[in-house]
């Protein structure tokens, strides 16, 4: 069914009817009368295959019909078998999840997401628990600041009957943008390296034993005292 489909888009020999056409193969590409192509076609033993009828003039090749729809096919597969399929993961809260379930699932939301898949999180409010609908909306909230480095949000939190939902998105590779958190601890390690890079340094200058400035600034001062006490 599906070789038939293939079949019908493409015109071959007597069912191309303008009245000249291009050929293209591995040498380049010339104009042709239609007439003479099929000459061409006929006398190498292949078919004349219309593949672009809408460029001026339309644009053939010389090849055998079974094999081009054979390559058509491949090609197709090819294709498919590239394409991601994306899937939405659900992940499930309640209005007071604690905080290892929360790291638990906030774990699995970030690895479904690096894998290409968006992803669902919701609360379910069981009962009463619908009061409690606010922190439920802070919770997803704080997921999606937690996820903000691999997604992005595609809505913000919505009620929906007794579910509050919030949809996901993996970013685009090398599209990711560090969290407020992440560059907040980036920034404290990096003082608390040029603070110990600058505590040694002072050390290095201050030992004696390399002529630091505070020797240099001890002597002076002992200098000092020593030509005060012979002016006295």
């Amino acid at each position: 069914m599906k070789n038939d489909k293939m079949k019908q888009q493409y015109r071959i020999n007597e069912q191309i009817r303008v009245r000249e056409v291009r050929i293209v193969g591995e040498d380049g590409s010339t104009v042709v009368p239609t007439r003479q192509a099929l000459d061409m076609a006929r006398d190498q033993g292949v078919d004349l295959v219309e593949i672009s009828p809408n460029a001026n003039p339309p644009v053939c090749r010389l090849i055998d019909y079974s094999k081009f729809l054979y390559q058509q096919k491949k090609r197709q597969k090819e294709m498919k078998a590239k394409q991601v399929k994306v899937e939405v993961k659900e992940i499930r809260f309640g209005p007071q999840t604690d905080e290892h379930d929360y790291q638990f699932k906030l774990k699995h939301a970030k690895e479904f997401l690096e894998d290409g898949n968006k992803v669902r999180a919701y609360v379910f409010f069981r009962g009463r628990s619908i009061l409690f609908k606010e922190q439920g909306e802070v919770l997803l909230l704080r997921f999606a600041n937690d996820l903000e480095e691999v997604a992005k949000v595609e809505g913000m939190p919505s009620l929906e009957g007794k579910k509050m939902f919030l949809y996901l998105a993996p970013k685009k590779a090398g599209a990711a943008k560090k969290s407020q958190q992440a560059r907040d601890r980036e920034a404290a390690e990096a003082e608390a390296k040029e603070a110990a890079r600058q505590q040694k340094a002072d050390m290095d200058v201050d030992t004696p034993a390399n002529g630091g400035m505070l020797a240099n600034a001890k002597i002076s001062a002992d200098a000092l005292k020593k030509l005060t006490e012979t002016e006295d």
